[in-house]
C-alpha cells in the first residue's frame, strides 16, 4: 500500500469559514455582549522535534516498523529450514521388547524374554535437487522481506511528514482565525461605543457580535484540528502524547533527480523483487522430477542379544526415489507458479507506470501551487488593504456596518487561501521525493 493521502487536517475548517450564521443566546434573542464562556487551553504539547528528528523516531520505533522486521526474522527461520533438509540427519531410537516367555534350546537362551534395542540412523541427503531450490527459494524470501521493510520505513516516514505538515498548516489557520477575531472584537467594541454614545445603531452592533461569535468559533475549530494533528505525530512517533513542530522544512530537490525510478523507490524495488523471486521458483519446477539420494548408515546394539544374531551391527544404505507418475500434481503446481510470475510482472509494470504518473503530477502541482500561493498571498494583502480602508471610512462614516464585516470576512478567507497554498505547496515538494524514491533520505 502507499500512502498517497492528502492532509484533512483543515477540511471541516474550510467549510465553516465558508458559512455564516448568527450567534444567539438561550433565549433565542441576539446577546448584546460577547458571550463569556470559559476558553479551555488546549493540552501542551509533551514535547517539540525538528522534522529530521521525528522521522528518524518514526523510521526507529513506530510499531509498524518493528513488525515488519519479524518479516526477516521468519525468513530467516525458513532458510535454517530449508538448508537442514540438505544436510546431515542423525535419529536416535531405543526399542525394549517383552515377550510372554523366552526361548530356549538345550540350555541356552535362543530368544530372551527381555531385550533392549538400541540404534542411530544416520541419513546425508547425496542428490536432493528440490531441497537445494528450496534452499534458495528460501534466500529469496529473505531477500524480499528486506525490501518489505525498506518500503514500510518510507511509508511511515511519509506519514509522519504529512502529520508535521498539518501541524505547521494548523498552526497558521490558529494564527490567521486569531487575528480575525481580534479585528472583529475591535470593529465590535466600536460598535457598541457608538451604540452607547448614540451615534450608532443597535443593529450595526449585533452585527459585529455576530461576526466576533463566529470567528471566536472558529478559533476553536483550528485549536481541536492543531491539537488532533499533534496527537498524530505523537503516537506515529510512540510519544506519550501530543507533540509539536519545531521547524518547517524545506524539502530541497537533489541536483541529479534522472535515472530509473527501480533504483530508487522502495516499492518498486519490492515489486521487482517479488518477482525475481516468483520466477525463481518457476524455473526450479523441473527439479520436483529430479531423482533423490540418500546415504543411510544404522548402527544398532542389543542386550541381551539373541543366539543367532550378533550383539553389535550396522547397515548402509543407498535410497534412490524417482519420480514416476503423480497425476498431474507437479504440472498444477507449475501452472500455479506461473500465474504468480504474471501477477507479480503485472504489478511491476502498474507500480511503474502509477510511479512515473505522480512524478509528473507533483510536479505540475508544484508549478500550480506556486502560481496559486502568489496570487493568494496578493489577494490576502489586499484584503487587508480593504478592511484598513473600510474601517477607517465607517469610522468616518463613509462605509456601512455591512460592508466592514464583508471585507472582514473576505479578509479571513484570502488568509487560509493563503495557509491552503502554502501547504499544497508543501506537499506538493514532498510528494516529488516521494515520487523520485528521494524520501526519506
Amino acid at each position: 500500500m502507499k500512502p498517497r493521502r492528502r492532509g484533512r487536517a483543515c477540511s471541516a475548517l474550510a467549510v465553516a469559514l465558508l458559512l455564516g450564521g448568527a450567534v444567539r443566546d438561550a433565549s433565542g434573542q441576539a446577546s448584546s455582549a460577547p458571550t463569556a464562556v470559559a476558553s479551555a487551553q488546549a493540552p501542551t504539547p509533551t514535547e517539540r522535534v525538528t522534522f529530521d528528528e521525528a522521522i528518524r523516531r518514526a523510521v526507529e520505533k513506530n510499531p509498524t516498523v518493528v513488525v515488519a522486521a519479524t518479516g526477516i526474522l521468519r525468513a530467516e527461520g525458513l532458510i535454517r529450514q530449508a538448508r537442514a533438509a540438505t544436510r546431515l540427519q542423525v535419529i536416535g531410537n531405543v526399542t525394549t521388547t517383552t515377550l510372554n516367555t523366552g526361548v530356549e534350546f538345550q540350555g541356552s537362551v535362543v530368544t530372551p524374554q527381555n531385550q533392549i534395542t538400541a540404534s542411530l540412523t544416520a541419513d546425508m541427503p547425496i542428490v536432493a535437487a528440490a531441497a537445494w531450490a528450496r534452499k534458495a527459494q528460501a534466500e529469496d524470501t529473505k531477500t524480499v522481506s528486506q525490501l518489505a521493510l525498506a518500503d514500510t520505513r518510507r511509508q511511515i516516514a511519509f506519514a509522519t511528514a504529512d502529520a508535521y505538515l498539518t501541524i505547521i498548516a494548523s498552526r497558521r489557520v490558529v494564527e490567521s482565525t486569531t487575528r480575525s477575531r481580534d479585528v472583529a472584537k475591535v470593529h465590535f467594541d466600536y460598535a457598541t461605543e457608538l451604540e452607547q454614545k448614540g451615534s450608532g445603531s443597535r443593529l450595526n452592533a449585533l452585527r459585529a457580535q455576530q461576526q466576533y461569535s463566529i470567528d471566536d468559533g472558529l478559533v476553536e475549530v483550528a485549536r481541536l484540528s492543531l491539537y488532533r494533528a499533534q496527537e498524530a505525530l505523537g503516537v506515529l512517533i510512540v510519544a506519550d502524547g501530543p507533540v509539536d513542530a519545531v521547524d518547517e522544512p524545506a524539502f530541497d530537490l537533489p541536483p541529479d533527480t534522472t535515472g530509473p525510478l527501480t533504483a530508487f523507490r522502495t516499492d518498486l524495488k519490492l515489486f521487482a523483487g517479488q518477482q525475481e523471486a516468483a520466477e525463481h521458483i518457476f524455473r526450479d519446477s523441473s527439479k520436483d522430477w529430479w531423482p533423490s539420494l540418500d546415504a543411510i548408515f544404522q548402527p544398532s546394539t542389543t542386550y541381551p542379544s539373541q543366539f543367532f544374531l550378533p550383539a553389535n551391527s550396522w547397515r548402509l544404505l543407498l535410497q534412490a526415489n524417482v519420480p514416476i507418475f503423480d497425476s498431474g500434481q507437479r504440472a498444477g503446481t507449475k501452472q500455479l507458479r506461473l500465474a504468480d510470475v504474471e501477477e507479480r510482472r503485472a504489478a511491476l509494470t502498474g507500480g511503474v507506470t502509477q510511479a512515473n504518473s505522480e512524478v509528473r503530477a507533483a510536479r505540475e502541482a508544484i508549478a500550480s501551487g506556486e502560481r496559486s500561493l502568489a496570487s493568494s498571498r496578493a489577494s490576502a494583502d489586499q484584503a487587508q488593504q480593504v478592511v484598513q480602508i473600510t474601517n477607517v471610512s465607517f469610522r468616518a462614516g463613509a462605509a456601512t456596518n455591512i460592508e466592514v464585516i464583508d471585507a472582514e470576512r473576505t479578509a479571513r478567507d484570502a488568509d487560509f487561501l493563503v495557509t491552503q497554498a502554502e501547504d499544497n505547496l508543501r506537499r506538493a515538494r514532498l510528494e516529488l521525493l516521494t515520487a523520485l524514491g528521494r524520501f526519506p533520505r
